[in-house]
Parts: structure tokens; sequence; C-alpha cells
């Protein structure tokens, strides 16, 4: 187990309208259009630079709120000449006078997006949708999944970019071009039909699609698989990583910020909590584990913090994001070992991400 480490993340939207003037001639985002964009930032903040143990996630907030409000209701040409997403990654991570950032992520719409890490790789990423029916044959009698069902799977395609001084490198329709003929295969198909995918769970999937992509697709670097909206996997080629995430309604109070702070009087939030394991591939089941499992092991927990008050559970000393990460991993580490990672959102966006271990690709949301 690796030292454990905290990040404090952050969302902000904007409204701007842009030029990019490099595309070729008839190309739709070369002429002015207009984007509801979302900046994210995450950082590891030195100790004390909040004014108070809890404040650190509205404190990102507001700066990445400030550094981008120039941004907002604007021609992004103004500021970033050519304004593709990875460009104002850039000018975000230069304006944005924050310690330990770790990346910068700008998305122009649901579907796209790219994170600048702090090496100054940039991964742009765009996903997709198919539909299509599964079955797991390996699985005990009973299980749901060893049913004939199916899903709406969701494919994140993440390619590193490494753009050094160029305005562009791998674009959004270069994605949409190598995805064109994968999607023509899946959708509206039964993935069992396939060769390679006799037993399709997220990560054999994810797998298939990494070894049919990256021949093409060079700066390929993860692919992501939805099976639903709250459970996935991450394949870079050599690792696995699996999430599944759930929410809930809890009350609570900031007993840290000082006297007439509103946070320290009685309010809530919708909480979204994403669970991250990393494990070697059971290769008879082919899966890290059993989202079921994970489901089930986390219900006991789940149940102690839905619609609660979060001070009055036992052993937890504040209900700052960072301190509910620290006792979900207590309860949950002793029957969940392949856990290494808590990502917890008080806020669309904002929040914080616990970890300890192996640091994986961050999700986009």
């Amino acid at each position: 187990m690796t030292r454990e480490r905290i990040f404090h993340v952050a969302a902000t939207p904007f409204e701007a309208a842009r030029s990019v003037k490099i595309l070729p001639e008839g190309h739709r985002s070369k002429g002015l259009h207009g984007h509801s964009f979302v900046a994210r930032v995450r950082a590891e903040l030195p100790a004390e630079w909040a004014a108070f143990p809890g404040d650190e996630t509205d404190a990102l907030r507001h700066r990445l709120s400030d550094c981008v409000a120039p941004l907002d209701y604007s021609s992004l040409n103004e500021n970033v000449a050519v304004p593709t997403d990875e460009n104002l990654a850039r000018w975000v991570r230069e304006q944005l006078d924050v310690p330990g950032v770790e990346s910068i992520g700008i998305q122009s719409t649901r579907d796209q997006g790219a994170d600048i890490d702090a090496n100054n790789n940039v991964h742009v990423w765009r996903r997709f949708r198919f539909e299509a029916a599964h079955q797991l044959p390996n699985v005990p009698e009973g299980h749901q999944c060893g049913r004939m069902h199916g899903h709406g799977f969701e494919v994140i395609l993440h390619a590193n970019q490494d753009l050094g001084e160029r305005d562009m490198g791998v674009d959004f329709d270069r994605l949409d071009e190598v995805w064109a003929p994968i999607h023509d295969q899946l959708h509206y198909a039964c993935l069992n039909d396939f060769p390679g995918l006799d037993n399709p769970t997220s990560e054999m999937l994810s797998c298939w699609l990494w070894d049919r992509i990256k021949p093409v697709l060079p700066e390929l670097s993860w692919v992501t698989v939805y099976e639903t909206i709250t459970a996935g996997c991450h394949y870079d080629g050599q690792r696995y990583r699996i999430w599944k995430e759930q929410r809930f309604e809890s009350a609570l109070r900031l007993l840290a910020a000082p006297e007439g702070d509103l946070r320290r009087q009685l309010h809530g939030h919708s909480y979204l909590v994403r669970l991250h394991l990393t494990a070697p591939l059971n290769t008879v089941m082919g899966w890290l584990v059993d989202y079921g499992d994970v489901k089930a092991l986390f219900k006991p927990t789940y149940k102690l913090l839905d619609h609660r008050l979060l001070n009055e559970l036992p052993e937890l000393e504040n209900a700052d994001p960072v301190s509910v990460a620290r006792w979900v991993k207590a309860r949950l580490c002793p029957v969940l070992p392949q856990l290494d990672r808590i990502d917890l959102y008080s806020t669309p966006g904002c929040g914080a991400v616990l970890s300890w271990g192996e640091q994986g690709p961050a999700l986009p949301t």
C-alpha cells in the first residue's frame, strides 16, 4: 500500500463562444460557435491552505470560478489565440493561483473534453454509446448476469496528445473516425457473438476495444467502459481499474467553520461516492470483482450514511468530504481489500479524492 494522498476537486461552468481557425475549411467548429463549458481542477493542497478543515473544496471552487470569470460570456479568441479544449486547459493552469495542481480539465460538451496533467501531457477524450445485449457464461447459477440481457454501453476513448508546441494533435474528429467502424459492429448486436467476447464483462470489452483501436490510434492512452451509469472499467493496455458509485442524501454541520459561517449551521447535500478497485484479473470470471459484490459489501455502510446526520455517526470526527471518505475507507477496507481510492462529491464536480493505491486515470464525468 502506498501512502495516502488527498486531492481536492472542484468544477465551475462558463458560457463562451469560439472559433478554431486552424481547422480545415468547411469544418463546423471553424466558424464562430458556442458551448456550455465546465472547467475542473484536482489539487493536492498543502495543510492549512484553506481557512479551516472542510473549507478546501469551497475555497478551491471559488479560486477556479475567479480564474475563469474573464472567459464567461466572452469570445475565447480574445484570450486564447487557438481556443481548443486543450489550449483552454493550459490557459486555466497558467492563470490559476493554487498550489499542488495535479490536473486541469476543460469539458466543452457532455461527451468531450481535454485534461492536462502535472507533466504537461494532454489527454483528449470523447464519449460514445452503443446498444447491445450480452450474457456472462461463467457466473454462478442464479446470477442475474447469467441471463441474456442488455445495456446502453458508453465508451470513452482517451488519447495522449503530448502536444509540445503544437496547437492541435489528435482532435475529436479523429476519435470519431476510429470509433465509427467499431460502433457499426457493436450497435444493436449481441457481444457474445464476437470472437474474443465469449465472456463479455466490462474488463474483457475494454481489452477487446483496446486491441482493435490502439493499432490505428497510437496515441490511445486508455479506454473507459460504462456498463451501467454507476459502474465501469478503465484499461490502459496493462492494468484494469473498476469503479462502482452510489448516491446518498445526508445532513451535516461543519463544526470547524467560524461562528457566523453558514456551513456551521445544519444543512445537507446529495452526495456521490465512487469506489475504485484494483486487483489481478480473474481469468475465469473475466472481472476483477463482481460489481454486485461491491454493492452488497458497501450496503451496510451506505445505510449508515443515507438520510442521516453525518455528525452523529460513530468515530466520525468531522463531516467534511475528506473525513467522510476516511470513515468509509475504515469500514470498507477490511471487507473489500481491493479498494484503493474513494471519490466523495458533496456537490456536482466538487469534493475530495482519497487515494492510497497506484494512481490510475482520472474519470471524466
